[in-house]
């Protein structure tokens, strides 16, 4: 939730200050670099670039920066932390979690410029109360809860202005920024990443296809009561804002109080949602958030934000479904082979890392072959993970970039793992797989 007394910063919309703001970031970070380059060698030490270029003082300048500019340059910074162990240092993805967290609002002037443009300066006339303070700011937009004269309870999701404009070349100058700072492995082709990203990033910001997704969870999911998808007002809706329906309820990463009976049941659910979503519907919201979350009095789940909604193609759900089983079997020769035919390792991997990378795996199904219910909380296979993950990243000689729909697949499954981990949620997992288990692989 967006804190209450925290300022507005005004977002900068123009594609020229957006250039002129990283163009001020990574001239201060050059000169960071240099004065402690100057430092070194006057203590008599050896310079080595990265060092200087990949301190924690620049790393907390990039995240506060990218915070402020919101759009596509913090998503970005946003999921770069989210393949910290992968792809970046620990220094730098540390600094970079800061970037999961709310953004700055826009400042209120700021916030009834888009809205003049968006419905007219009458606009406030349609609502009985509309709440100036956002209840929730991020890297696309901010929500705002209001009250129409009659009598709709909605959250309204306002796009930043320039957003939509600015993701390209946003993502060509982070990417600079990036290669120029030494931050991703030598011999990395970052392309192919920031040419997915793009593409994600645009239709996140495509409110009118976000509106659909929308709709079709509702539908999909219209008749399990263990959610609430909520509806969406298409009088009020225009490219740069989204109205739906207020869901109350209490973030989900709050439920950690509840009884242990709720923990386990909110966890369960959000895992079957996951495997329902890869193996039956194909279609899969991809954003791991626990933001993304809120549980009602009556333990029903509100799923929100359907931005970052995946298609999974039948060869992608295949390819996932031949890994499951080869991990359930603990079949390693299959599991390499599945690995490999889901993209999630390639040539680009040393041998030394295609071996971490298939215990990883192997440690993450630990829990779904184990008969009754798993303890998350008391298990450190969430830290154990991490770790691998991190000592393969301090490597840094890997060049192989998984596709992007099975990055989000291991994304969105890894946050299952961490979400269950913070409810201290005990799940049997080994019943939940079942039923997706028995499909035929054809």
């Amino acid at each position: 939730m967006t804190d209450p007394d925290r300022p507005g910063v005004r977002v900068p919309a123009g594609r020229l200050s957006r250039m002129a703001r990283l163009g001020g970031l990574a001239g201060g970070i050059a000169g960071r670099a240099a004065y402690g380059g100057l430092k070194q060698i006057a203590g008599g030490k050896g310079l080595d670039p990265r060092d200087l270029l990949l301190t924690p003082a620049n790393a907390q300048r990039i995240a506060g920066e990218l915070a402020k500019m919101r759009g596509a340059a913090m998503k970005v910074g946003q999921l770069l932390s989210m393949d910290a162990g992968e792809v970046l240092p620990p220094e730098i993805a540390t600094l970079l979690d800061r970037l999961r967290s709310d953004a700055d609002p826009m400042p209120p002037r700021q916030l009834r410029e888009v809205l003049n443009a968006e419905w007219g300066r009458d606009w406030l006339q349609r609502f009985r109360r509309f709440d100036v303070r956002p209840i929730a700011a991020a890297s696309i937009g901010q929500v705002h809860r209001a009250v129409t004269k009659d009598g709709r309870d909605l959250a309204l999701k306002v796009q930043y202005p320039g957003v939509r404009a600015s993701i390209d070349s946003d993502i060509a100058n982070i990417a600079g920024l990036i290669k120029w700072s030494g931050a991703a492995p030598k011999g990395m082709d970052l392309a192919p990443l920031m040419a997915d990203a793009r593409a994600q990033l645009h239709e996140e910001a495509d409110y009118a296809r976000e509106g659909r997704n929308l709709d079709a969870f509702a539908a999909m999911l219209g008749d399990d009561p263990a959610f609430r998808v909520p509806a969406r007002h298409p009088d009020l809706c225009t490219p740069n804002v989204l109205a739906m329906d207020f869901a109350p309820g209490t973030p989900v990463e709050r439920r950690t109080t509840a009884p242990q009976d709720l923990r386990d049941e909110t966890a369960r659910r959000l895992v079957d949602l996951t495997l329902r979503e890869l193996f039956v519907l194909g279609r899969m919201q991809t954003d791991p958030n626990f933001a993304n979350y809120l549980v009602e009095d009556g333990g029903r789940i509100v799923l929100l934000d359907f931005g970052a909604v995946r298609d999974i193609p039948p060869e992608v759900q295949t390819a996932f479904r031949r890994l499951m089983h080869a991990g359930l079997s603990r079949d390693r020769t299959a599991a390499e082979a599945a690995l490999e035919e889901t993209g999630l390792i390639g040539p680009g991997l040393s041998t030394r890392q295609r071996e971490t990378v298939l215990s990883m795996f192997d440690l993450a199904m630990t829990p779904l072959r184990t008969p009754g219910a798993f303890d998350f909380g008391a298990s450190d296979l969430p830290r154990r993970l991490r770790d691998m993950g991190l000592e393969m990243g301090d490597e840094r000689t890997a060049t192989h970039v998984p596709p992007v729909t099975a990055l989000l697949i291991q994304r969105k499954v890894a946050g299952m793992y961490l979400l269950a981990a913070r409810l201290r949620a005990r799940v049997d997992l080994a019943t939940v797989v079942e039923r997706y288990a028995r499909e035929s692989l054809g």
